[in-house]
């Protein structure tokens, strides 16, 4: 029986003529996984030219994936729909080539076209403005890089009770995305189809997974310690944010205002997790709800210090912690086995209490990471292998079959000018 595949493909320019890139996408269509994601800068060119041009990769993609495969395309172009439906001539001279050279991609019969509303769009719509955003910086878009699927899921019609999305507003394919933009953390409004692509066929037997639970994980601002890279964790100090960290803490608020609303907003008990969380209630017009189980490991008779200074003045103990997770730091404090083993009894119990739903915890470094390791189920030693810096959101969602799916990790964006 032959493949069915689903292309979704859109194009823009911002000027038109003017910077101009097309995404595209192919989706397996019994389903739902996406399967290849294409999007290019095109320099100066009209707008139907980069929807053409994203038709044209993504009909390749298909073709390279199963050249057997039928094929039906969805695009919010009307123009070029009908086009590519035989029920519009073509006249200028800049499609054409274009219409033509796509129509000899794959055969006919193999091939359908349906025009869309763009808000059906959004995958192949954000791929585009991606391509668009790289050019503007002098780069290339990669795949590697991009979050079009996470942020066209996050602003997927609500459904289901209590569904809460941290979303980008729909924006212009002309406009450029706000300053501050922030990668988007997965919605919980998916339908049955998007779920199953994040669980990815065979996980689970579940028709449909529902909403997650996304944790949205933002770290506290800079401390005094911060720039030092000092050990600072539950037992030291317990430092209050900078003046950089308070800048922080309120650009990190206004990208969250941005891109949707949280409904809950959970802090660690520390001053400097508690100031930034105060710092985002106060911009989204919600309260604080304290949670222990999120604080920051206690890194003991270490706190204070740089690993230098760890190094100089304790090298045995610091040489076994990094070699064994169950290992505590000199004079006692938590080994990361320990983080580990409060942070997953937490992490149960917040899934629990806000299935479906959008939380922000503000957190700390190795809480974050460690949520992180356990959604992946990378061992331990992978907490050394992170690099997380102040205000930082990272995301997690949580399905109903017991998977877990990273949507994002160390986003700075928001931090830059």
């Amino acid at each position: 029986m032959a493949r069915e595949f689903i292309v979704e493909a859109d194009g823009g320019s911002r000027g038109n003529p003017g910077p101009a890139g097309y995404g595209a996408v192919v989706v397996d269509a019994a389903t739902g996984e996406t399967l290849a994601e294409a999007a290019e800068y095109l320099g100066v060119v009209t707008n139907n030219v980069a929807e053409y041009r994203g038709l044209l990769a993504g009909l390749r993609a298909a073709r390279d994936l199963d050249p057997a495969a039928t094929v039906h395309v969805r695009m919010d172009s009307k123009l070029v729909i009908e086009q590519m439906s035989g029920r519009w001539k073509i006249k200028h001279p800049d499609m054409k080539p274009l219409a033509a050279e796509a129509a000899r991609v794959l055969p006919a019969a193999q091939v359908t076209y349906e025009w869309i509303p763009r808000e059906q769009n959004k995958h192949a719509d954000r791929l585009a403005n991606e391509a668009m955003d790289a050019g503007k910086r002098g780069e290339q878009w990669s795949a590697s890089g991009s979050t079009a699927e996470f942020d066209a899921r996050a602003t997927a019609p609500r459904k289901g009770r209590g569904a809460e999305t941290f979303a980008a507003p729909p924006r212009g394919r002309d406009q450029p995305p706000p300053a501050g933009t922030v990668t988007t953390a997965e919605a919980v409004g998916l339908d049955s189809r998007a779920a199953r692509n994040v669980a990815s066929p065979g996980w689970s037997s579940a028709p449909d997974l529902g909403a997650p639970a996304t944790f949205v994980l933002l770290r506290h601002g800079e401390t005094p310690l911060t720039p030092q890279k000092r050990f600072s964790g539950s037992g030291g100090t317990n430092p209050e944010l900078s003046p950089v960290g308070l800048e922080q803490a309120q650009r990190a608020a206004e990208a969250l205002a941005r891109r949707g609303t949280i409904e809950t907003i959970l802090a660690s008990p520390l001053t400097r997790t508690r100031q930034t969380a105060a710092a985002v209630a106060e911009r989204l017009g919600l309260d604080v709800t304290i949670e222990e189980g999120i604080k920051e490991t206690d890194f003991g008779a270490w706190e204070g210090l740089t690993f230098g200074e760890v190094r100089e003045r304790y090298p045995d103990d610091l040489t076994t912690w990094l070699a064994d997770p169950s290992a505590h730091p000199t004079g006692g404090g938590e080994s990361f086995a320990e983080t580990a083993a409060r942070i997953a009894a937490t992490r149960d119990k917040l899934i629990a209490a806000y299935a479906g739903r959008t939380v922000l915890l503000v957190t700390h470094v190795t809480p974050i990471k460690t949520f992180v390791q356990l959604a992946l189920g990378a061992p331990l030693q992978s907490l050394f292998r992170m690099e997380l810096s102040a205000a930082s959101l990272s995301a997690v969602a949580y399905y109903a079959d017991g998977n877990a799916s990273v949507r994002l990790f160390n986003d700075t964006s928001h931090l830059r000018p």
